[in-house]
């Protein structure tokens, strides 16, 4: 283990310590202590190691336990058992697990794990890497119901409902590499349309915001927004921009994916048919856009779809949908709706940071706090909206530090505090002559 892994560890144990600071030292059952981890539950932070947003409250249990019992240590993440061992299961030992659970599909993965080691086989076993073969082979019986009070929905009208979800997408060319790509698609309950979908590098608020505008610009304001329980779904950002359009954001509950039906089998024909006649060598982000779309507008929005009336085709059922949908005001202006925000203090150099670069504010606005409005998608040369009090502040312009070697200073005026006023200083024997004359004349 290198010093870079010993500092993450360090670095998740002080995380772990700061959110159950406060809770550690209350005695075991104190009353208040359950409401104090589920208020908790409902922050989102910053976790090392991670791009999770949220700590259950189960979570925060189990770390104070391990504080209780072993102290800060304790809260170190522990490292793989497996460190340095070969993780891919051989062949005879994957077939051996298979038949073993083929033969009594009853026993759990541990029962299983332990009666392959009494066999005798002594290769490191992990219960997800047992797990994720037998879901590969399809071993897992479906659950029995449980009573669980679940009924197929569609809304009448256009518009009443939109859903959406991310679904993992092929990779494209990014400069001299090939990263993958992500599919944020909406679609509209009642009708079958996508509103819009594109894909993006990121399955996060960044990526998701600008698809979402684009929908709203093409197919009108939605009165519900079901989505995901990801933290992409649960930022602030998306629930003010919700909130201002007069959409009410609807988050699955966890583990309930039925609810989502509808888009997941829109992810299920465009697999089938579009993303599997794909090439592997995509060319660029916007191409691979440019050919979703092609396909959603030429061949979905008109196949008829065996969930609509008599057979319709999703732009059918619009046409006869959609009298009521809302659309964005004309005064609305959606592109400064969209604006991410951020609050900042201003240095005394007159500068603030965000996301790695500098920006140069306002003279008046040193030692204040200020909230900065931008477009993580527009280029760093452009300047940000600052707001401050609730008020427009001016632009935040990124910083010209070799240019301001050339700039003149202002400088405030200084001022001089006199208490007793300064003598004359005594008049010159000239203008003492002349005085003496006048009087000798006078």
């Amino acid at each position: 283990m290198n010093s870079s892994d010993d500092d993450l560890r360090q670095q998740i144990a002080l995380f772990r310590y700061d959110v159950i600071a406060d809770l550690v030292h209350l005695p075991v059952g104190a009353p208040g202590a359950g409401a104090m981890m589920r208020a908790k539950a409902e922050k989102t932070y910053t976790i090392p190691g991670t791009t999770r947003t949220r700590v259950a409250a189960e979570t925060m249990r189990r770390w104070i336990k391990d504080y209780r019992y072993g102290g800060f240590d304790a809260l170190y993440p522990k490292p793989r058992t497996d460190r340095g061992k070969p993780r891919r299961l051989p062949p005879e030992v994957a077939e051996r697990l298979i038949a073993l659970k083929t033969e009594n599909d009853a026993l759990s993965v541990r029962a299983i794990i332990q009666k392959v080691k009494e066999e005798g086989i002594d290769h490191p076993l992990a219960s997800s890497t047992v797990h994720r073969l037998f879901s590969r082979e399809g071993l897992f019986d479906k659950k029995p119901p449980d009573g669980t009070d679940r009924r197929r929905f569609a809304f009448r009208h256009a518009g009443e409902m939109w859903m959406s979800d991310v679904m993992h997408g092929p990779k494209v060319r990014h400069g001299r590499t090939r990263r993958k790509t992500y599919l944020i698609a909406f679609i509209d309950d009642a009708t079958r349309v996508i509103p819009f979908a594109a894909f993006a590098m990121a399955e996060n608020t960044a990526a998701f915001l600008p698809v979402f505008k684009d929908a709203l610009i093409r197919r009108g304001l939605p009165a519900r927004l079901y989505v995901d329980n990801g933290s992409a779904y649960r930022s602030r950002h998306l629930s003010l921009v919700c909130a201002r359009l007069g959409v009410a954001l609807i988050h699955a509950r966890a583990f309930q994916p039925a609810g989502k039906g509808k888009i997941e089998r829109f992810f299920r024909t465009l697999r089938a048919g579009w993303l599997r006649h794909l090439g592997d060598d995509v060319d660029s982000l916007e191409a691979l856009n440019r050919s979703l779309w092609a396909w959603i507008e030429g061949e979905y929005h008109n196949s008829p779809h065996r969930g609509l009336d008599e057979g319709r085709t999703p732009l059918e059922q619009w046409a006869l949908a959609s009298a009521g949908v809302r659309y964005p005001d004309a005064t609305m202006d959606l592109d400064d709706l969209f604006l991410f925000e951020v609050r900042r203090r201003v240095y005394k150099d007159r500068t603030v940071s965000l996301n790695g670069r500098v920006y140069e504010v306002d003279t008046v606005l040193v030692g204040e706090k200020i909230t900065l409005r931008y477009d993580p998608a527009a280029p760093p040369s452009r300047p940000l909206d600052v707001v401050h009090d609730g008020k427009p502040a001016g632009k935040a312009t990124p910083l010209d530090a070799y240019a301001n070697t050339a700039v003149r200073r202002t400088y405030p005026a200084r001022e001089i505090e006199v208490d007793d006023p300064a003598p004359e200083p005594p008049p010159s024997p000239l203008a003492m002559r002349n005085l003496k004359d006048k009087k000798e004349d006078e």
